[in-house]
């Protein structure tokens, strides 16, 4: 029976860095593609990255419960979880895995119950995280400040969770990551 692995953690915790070596890994993992209304990027294309719609049609998708967990990050660009992909994809034997905020985690880890996982990658300290997004060189002054206040508000979640990674050292947490899927992924004798 396939089963969904959910990922959380504040932005700068190396998260996505995790996941990507975990989808390497040979363990049947299948990238939840979430559903956006803002509009494709470069090359980005519909089914693939993303599902585009509207706001409208998101918010007609809200309406009609078919969303796992979502958020209006901004007015009228919405994120979120459609619960028919995510069955295909469980349907198909695939193990999913969900890059979600700590909210939306909670949501899906409550709708699949035991047959979730999820994992909080938890930076040491709040001040090593600064410098992360500091050292990223990507963000204002401000941008980051808002990052830690979230942060903050994010760490509060991590008890919420079923598996708590201190990502101190990346490779020690990539193959911390590694061991807590191979056992949860390991086929039980029902």
């Amino acid at each position: 029976m396939s089963k969904l692995i959910i990922f959380s953690a504040p932005s700068g915790s190396g998260k996505s860095t995790i996941i990507n070596h975990l989808l390497q890994c040979n363990l049947n993992l299948a990238f939840s593609i979430s559903a956006t209304s803002r509009p494709p990027r470069g090359n980005e294309q519909h089914g693939v990255e993303y599902f585009f719609l509207s706001p409208e049609e998101f918010r007609q998708r809200i309406a009609n419960n078919e969303f796992l967990e979502y958020e209006e990050v901004y007015a009228d660009r919405f994120y979120g979880t459609l619960k028919a992909q995510v069955e295909k994809q469980l349907e198909a034997g695939q193990n999913v895995i969900f890059d979600v905020d700590v909210v939306g985690g909670c949501n899906i880890k409550q709708y699949y119950g035991d047959r979730a996982l999820s994992v909080f990658i938890q930076p040491p300290s709040i001040d090593e995280l600064r410098k992360r997004l500091i050292g990223r060189g990507t963000d204002s002054h401000e941008v980051i400040e808002d990052r830690i206040a979230k942060a903050s508000y994010e760490l509060g979640f991590a008890p919420r969770f079923d598996k708590i990674i201190i990502n101190d050292d990346l490779e020690q947490a990539k193959a911390e990551a590694l061991k807590v899927l191979q056992e949860f992924l390991q086929p039980t004798n029902e």
